[in-house]
């Protein structure tokens, strides 16, 4: 019988969340140094660091390999 630790499983998780949070900042990066998009790019960051506050929560919270892996299918 295979035991997964599920500590290290929530560390890649985290590392999965880090890096889809990362790809869905690249554009809002360029836009944000350009004066006439830079608020609108701000919003757009706050929303995705607000999902991803949520996802990180549910990572930590999350008892078992499953719940995990329904997390990083979902991102």
């Amino acid at each position: 019988m295979i035991t997964v630790n599920v500590d290290k499983a929530k560390g890649i998780a985290h590392e999965v969340r880090r890096i889809k949070r990362t790809e869905e900042f690249a554009p809002l990066d360029v836009k944000a140094t350009i004066p006439s998009e830079a608020v609108a790019a701000e919003e757009a960051r706050a929303t995705i660091r607000a999902k991803y506050a949520t996802v990180q929560g549910n990572i930590d919270a999350a008892a078992d390999v499953a719940t995990l892996k329904t997390l990083v299918e979902g991102l």
